[in-house]
């Protein structure tokens, strides 16, 4: 190769990294989404006051902040960053480092339950969408019932989210591998592509694009009034407040406490008008944790922390497990197609069977390229939302 080819195919390579690279902003341009603002440019001398303050901008935080917002006011605090320009978070490929990541400024909060379950939590705004394997699902028919949700209001708000950010995958060869797999060891019948709850295996929706782009619950929030919506990111509340005025039989929620990226404490409140919520949406772990910290939850337990009991609620913060997930590596001469989750096969016992291909475990075993396959029990695989 010549002197100029090397050049021409140089400023070429130059090009399609600047246009990978710049995908994240023009994806966040494409999508018209509402200013974000860092918690520490929250006007504390302005006292404006909303109808409804949601903390945690995750998987159920978004679509609530942007369906209420088309009539109400509404607050959105998120304690991570925003996902857009990381592409740790966006790109397919970059998967494995966003997990890996244990800078304070990852995305991904990494630790070990006293299951010993090695697990990740969310830190960043759109949650869980933003460091998983992309998997979309409807959820069992029977889990709506027992939650006590209107079936026919699930059903129609379902195509609300898959509209937005699910797309049908190109079945990677590792996961048609397993789909043959599957049907061949019993897990039957085939169900094909389809986003519902069915016994079997079945091929189903991915929030990444065709382009290995990921679409996170955060760009729901393209959908939301932005006039009425806003969301501060690095916003880590720590306790819900209460109203103390003699002569009200129970304590009602009036606002929130909460520090920015800096550490300087601010405080945000609810209109005085009947129907006005503040919404826990913080995660598994993080929402009891700040009921908690609120004054809710065991006596005994408050005391213990020398926190004033404001409700007594035996409840919050027991009855917690981890879904038991069994793992196999398969390490592998030749490379495999990088997939995530696309084929799962679903048992009558309700156990999950799913595979990804194309990441190494270690740094020892960068050399191999595995195929990982895990069996979980999940509950659930909506997401949680208003419309």
């Amino acid at each position: 190769m010549d002197l100029i080819s090397r050049r021409v195919v140089f400023k070429a390579l130059v090009f399609l990294c600047f246009i990978r690279s710049s995908q994240g902003r023009d994806h966040f341009t494409k999508l018209n989404l509402p200013p974000f603002l860092k918690a520490s440019r929250f006007p504390t001398f302005q006292h404006e006051a909303y109808d409804y303050i949601i903390v945690g901008g995750g998987t159920a935080g978004c679509p609530l902040a942007s369906t209420l917002s088309q009539k109400f006011k509404v607050l959105l605090l998120e304690r991570g960053g925003s996902p857009y320009g990381n592409r740790n978070i966006t790109l397919l490929e970059n998967f494995h480092i966003c997990l890996a990541d244990v800078s304070p400024e990852s995305p991904a909060q990494g630790f070990i339950s006293t299951d010993g379950v090695i697990n990740a939590r969310a830190k960043v705004l759109g949650g869980g969408t933003c460091i998983n394997a992309g998997f979309y699902s409807r959820a069992k028919p029977s889990f709506v019932q027992q939650a006590g949700w209107d079936a026919d209001l699930v059903n129609q708000s379902y195509p609300w989210v898959e509209e937005r950010i699910v797309h049908w995958p190109k079945v990677a060869p590792w996961q048609a591998a397993l789909r043959d797999g599957l049907l061949e060891a019993g897990v039957s019948p085939y169900n094909g592509y389809t986003y519902d709850h069915l016994y079997g295996t079945k091929v189903g929706g991915t929030i990444f694009d065709e382009t290995g782009y990921r679409h996170t619950a955060a760009d729901l929030l393209a959908a939301a009034n932005p006039n009425n919506l806003r969301v501060l990111l690095y916003a880590s509340v720590n306790k819900i407040v209460f109203n103390t005025k003699q002569g009200h039989r129970k304590p009602r929620a009036i606002g929130v406490q909460f520090k920015d990226e800096n550490g300087r404490h601010h405080q945000a409140f609810l209109r005085e008008e009947r129907g006005s919520e503040i919404i826990v949406s913080a995660g598994a772990i993080g929402s009891p944790q700040l009921l908690l910290l609120s004054g809710i939850g065991p006596r005994n337990e408050l005391k213990k922390h020398n926190i004033s009991v404001t409700i007594r609620n035996e409840h919050v913060g027991k009855g917690m497990s981890d879904n038991p997930m069994n793992s196999i590596f398969v390490p592998m001469k030749s490379p495999t197609k990088q997939s995530l989750i696309e084929t799962v096969g679903i048992t009558d016992a309700g156990v999950f069977i799913e595979a990804s291909s194309g990441f190494s475990q270690t740094d020892d075993s960068i050399h191999c390229h595995h195929g990982i396959m895990s069996a979980e029990v999940w509950s659930l695989f909506a997401f949680s939302f208003t419309c």
